[in-house]
């Protein structure tokens, strides 16, 4: 960061939809700096760029949601010489966006699309490469799931290694070639063994809802469906090591869930953790027992 060529810094999630925002960034901005971060450490990446002079550079956010003070964050931000444009999708409580929304030069929240959408709106309005990066982005990340394009690259995107390849392509208006098709074919293989472990090991619980909770080895997206198609839940609960969860919902409470477990996310899709003691992890690696599940349970059957 202190020795970043001046222009656009851009910090986004990790995932398909923060690979097509850069993308578009990239279609619009020279030099570009990009940051992928994870929603856990955004808090400390806002922390560490509050101590950094941007000397009238832009700090342009996407895909990624409010957290706790993040007003003040951005406040001190700008006052190092930054301008802040934040883009995003998730959901947001009316005062988190007015709050956030003096502080920043610009700020823009829409639910009904994915971030990559924003961006292209917002960044590339009438560039049609950034319009169809933009289409089938969206395709996977809102679970449209209609063009077969978008299922390959979400997988192969699972890959940290892929990430910057994949972005190159689609700067270019790539979406598919002989790296990206094998990388896909052996990650499907990967896949399914993996996906049949986390069944094999599911339990369902709840009156209300049908909830499956089962360790995560991999590909929480991907499991989840595979899951709900086979066990016919409502909810699925996808359980890593350290306690941290990717929860997948038919209802249109994912959020409303992960928000009681100090995470975020969209209606159908969220994440949130479970701070296991070492123990605790074992024991539900063992047993599928952990008093966070029964605790989840019962914000389920409680839900208005």
């Amino acid at each position: 960061m202190h020795n970043r060529p001046r222009g656009v810094v851009h910090l986004t999630h990790n995932d398909f939809d923060a690979v097509g925002c850069d993308a578009i960034h990239r279609r619009v901005h020279s030099p570009v700096t990009t940051i992928f971060c994870s929603v856990g450490r955004f808090p400390h990446v806002m922390g560490i760029i509050s101590g950094i002079g941007g000397e009238g550079d832009t700090l342009s956010i996407s895909d990624l949601g409010y957290f706790p003070d993040a007003e003040s964050v951005v406040d001190s931000i700008r006052k190092r010489g930054w301008r802040v444009e934040w883009r995003d999708h998730h959901r947001w409580r009316d005062d988190e966006y007015s709050r956030v929304e003096k502080k920043c030069d610009l700020l823009h929240v829409r639910v009904e699309t994915c971030a990559t959408g924003i961006c292209a709106r917002d960044l590339a309005h009438g560039d049609p490469i950034a319009t169809e990066i933009a289409r089938v982005v969206c395709d996977y990340d809102l679970w449209t799931h209609t063009d077969p394009r978008s299922a390959i690259l979400g997988q192969v995107l699972q890959r940290k290694k892929n990430r910057e390849y994949v972005r190159n392509c689609l700067v270019q208006g790539i979406f598919s070639d002989d790296r990206i098709v094998e990388q896909y074919q052996d990650i499907r293989r990967e896949m399914e063994c993996l996906m049949e472990r986390s069944i094999r090991k599911a339990q369902v619980r709840g009156k209300r809802y049908r909830v499956a909770f089962a360790p995560l080895y991999g590909y929480p997206s991907e499991t989840a469906a595979e899951m709900r198609k086979t066990l016919n839940t409502d909810m699925e609960v996808l359980i890593s090591p350290s306690g941290r969860f990717s929860l997948r919902s038919v209802p249109p409470v994912s959020h409303v869930l992960a928000r009681n477990f100090g995470g975020g996310g969209h209606p159908n899709a969220a994440g949130g953790n479970f701070p296991f003691t070492f123990w605790e992890g074992l024991s539900f690696r063992i047993f599928g027992r952990s008093a966070y599940i029964d605790r989840f349970v019962e914000i389920t059957e409680s839900l208005e």
